[in-house]
């Protein structure tokens, strides 16, 4: 029921904490993003998550705000793309609603979950948008979360003082992982599509995919 557009969330249920393979070169993203999950606004804020594509910044941004609908079911998640806050905004402005955008993105949401914030860059309006919306959810100290490809300070034509805020709390990244973590994921993969495969099939999935934890799903599909 209500306005559609209020339901912000977004999320795939499917990418909680449980479900993601913790190896070595994720495991500090695991711990910030779990901390968050359990008291938003109050551990580390924002929080900024960065390494290259397919190594499951998405799975953990998903996964705190699954983790915060459960446990937290009075917060209002607000779970979108870089992609998507600027198609609403461009939308909004398109039609004269920024008020609404504005009253969505800021006084209708608890928590703050934006992935690959590196889409807003050089484009102006839209960051100075998001420069406000982080502003007002920093005064109150409602959570921020946001991933990106890169470490702020490495996105080109992203605001200085976006970057300045964005780099406030804690930043973290995920690195690509290593060949037991490659093993670990597809041992889950596999077991939960009900694949019995021997080891060493599995061990030569993983020396052949190095790159991303997509990468590697993909060879099992």
């Amino acid at each position: 029921g209500g306005d559609p557009k209020l339901k912000r969330d977004f999320l795939n249920p499917e990418y909680t904490f449980s479900t993601f393979v913790v190896g070595q070169g994720n495991q500090v993203a695991h711990a910030a993003c779990h901390s968050v999950s359990e008291n938003p606004g109050k551990s580390v804020n924002p929080l900024f998550v960065y390494g290259p594509s397919g190594l499951g910044k998405t799975h953990l941004l998903n996964a705190i705000g699954n983790e915060v609908r459960v446990k937290k079911p009075h917060l209002r998640i607000c779970y979108v793309s870089g992609e998507r806050f600027l198609t609403d905004f461009v939308a909004s402005i398109r039609h004269g609603q920024m008020e609404k955008f504005r009253k969505r993105y800021r006084e209708q949401c608890d928590l703050l979950i934006i992935d690959d914030i590196h889409i807003l860059a050089h484009k102006e309006a839209v960051q100075e948008e998001f420069f406000y919306t982080f502003n007002s959810f920093h005064d109150v100290g409602k959570q921020v979360v946001v991933s990106s490809d890169k470490f702020p300070r490495d996105i080109d034509g992203l605001e200085e003082r976006i970057r300045t805020r964005l780099e406030w709390g804690l930043t973290v990244d995920i690195q690509p992982p290593d060949v037991e973590t490659r093993m670990a994921i597809l041992r889950y993969k596999a077991e939960s599509s009900g694949l019995a495969l021997p080891d060493n099939v599995i061990y030569l999935i993983a020396q052949i995919s190095r790159k991303s934890v997509r990468e590697l799903e993909g060879h099992l599909a």
